[in-house]
C-alpha cells in the first residue's frame, strides 16, 4: 500500500463517520430529546443554597 491508498481509506472513513453523525443527529427518533434539551435554558432554576443568603 502506498501513501495515496492510505489517504483514500482515511478519507472514506472520515466521510462515513461524518454521515453517521449527521444521520444520528437528524433522525426522527431523537427529535423529542433534542427539543427537550433546547428548552433547558428557559426552564425555571431552583435557587441554590448560596443564593438564598443574599
Amino acid at each position: 500500500m502506498d501513501q495515496g491508498t492510505l489517504q483514500g481509506i482515511g478519507t472514506i472513513l472520515a466521510i462515513t463517520a461524518f454521515l453517521g453523525v449527521c444521520w444520528w443527529a437528524f433522525s426522527s427518533h431523537k427529535k423529542k430529546d433534542f427539543e427537550e434539551a433546547a428548552q433547558l435554558p428557559f426552564s425555571d432554576e431552583q435557587e441554590s443554597p448560596q443564593n438564598k443568603d443574599k
